[in-house]
């Protein structure tokens, strides 16, 4: 049988009552941003540099240790998707599921520390709005968007599950498409988890896998996150105020190997009403519909899977 590591999370808490913080690094084994932020201000708080004097902070610095230990993005699947707990675990995924869920259950906040494979902007993936509907009910989108504007990122993104959900519905008229993409509850990653439990959460994109920068904006993320929600008695750090919104609208998937972008894309590239994206194997352009940006480009995307996002800006989140 394998040998893997236990499954790891360290909890401290003060004396005050305060909110519940989880902070999660390495929910992707390559993405270790968060794991070395995470245990930097491990470091401070057990050597007496940063005091806890109330709520309790969870920190979970590797969530994927099998992925963690090959240094590649999953073990046997995306953890970030179909994130929930089974009664028949089938991969490693689902054994972190049934561990990871009830722990983010019992938590009222999420920062869940991430990195991208291009190089790009460090910024901030945040919930819907306050809403009564079927796809991502919430109420807490004044705290997570106070929260998010932070972090020390100038850069937000929303409308993930919605957009989502629209894709699911186009794969659900597709007979050959991968039926775990054409399942609604594929799209749930750490933070909708955390939402559909009666918490509030943020992704947070510290910058390029291997930058050197990224550990920093991870740290500094949660010194913000802790002195705002009260945690350290610090001085909670302004909001930024000059920032770019952006909402996501569409996402394209790849419905064949030999699918091509017509350039190397990064997130964030901005698009033109008509511009060829991508070109199908039979040879048909996929175009930008409108002005905006792309968003997650991914060479490696399987056919029937996601490949990538448009997202338009909007004035505020």
């Amino acid at each position: 049988m394998e040998k893997l590591p236990p499954f790891e999370s360290i909890a401290f808490a003060g004396r005050e009552p305060g909110v519940r913080l989880i902070v999660t690094g390495a929910v992707h084994g390559n993405e270790t941003c968060g794991t070395v932020g995470i245990r930097r201000v491990m470091e401070e708080i057990r050597s007496g540099a940063v005091e806890i004097v109330r709520g309790r902070v969870t920190f979970v610095p590797i969530a994927n240790p099998k992925a963690y230990a090959k240094r590649e993005r999953m073990g046997d699947r995306n953890l970030n998707r179909n994130l929930n707990p089974t009664a028949t675990p089938k991969d490693f995924e689902d054994h972190v599921a049934n561990w990871l869920c009830p722990l983010l259950a019992s938590h009222e906040a999420l920062l869940d520390l991430h990195s991208t494979r291009g190089k790009t902007e460090a910024f901030a993936l945040v919930g819907p709005h306050d809403n009564g509907g079927a796809i991502e009910p919430f109420k807490h989108s004044a705290i997570e968007r106070a929260l998010a504007k932070r972090l020390g990122v100038k850069r937000f993104v929303e409308g993930w599950l919605d957009t989502y959900a629209r894709g699911v519905a186009r794969r659900r008229a597709d007979a050959a498409a991968n039926p775990l993409a054409a399942d609604a509850i594929y799209g749930v990653g750490t933070t909708e988890y955390m939402r559909s439990q009666g918490g509030y959460a943020i992704t947070l994109e510290c910058g390029q896998h291997e930058d050197p920068a990224s550990p920093e904006v991870a740290y500094r993320a949660i010194r913000n996150t802790l002195a705002f929600l009260g945690h350290t008695g610090e001085p909670a750090p302004a909001p930024v105020e000059q920032y770019e919104a952006l909402r996501l609208h569409e996402v394209i998937d790849r419905d064949h190997a030999e699918d091509e972008f017509t350039r190397t894309w990064a997130s964030f590239d901005p698009l033109a009403p008509g511009d060829v994206i991508a070109r199908r194997h039979a040879g048909a352009e996929v175009r930008a519909p409108r002005q905006g940006r792309i968003l997650f480009p991914d060479t490696g995307a399987r056919p029937g899977h996601e490949w990538f996002y448009l997202a338009e800006t909007i004035k505020a989140i």
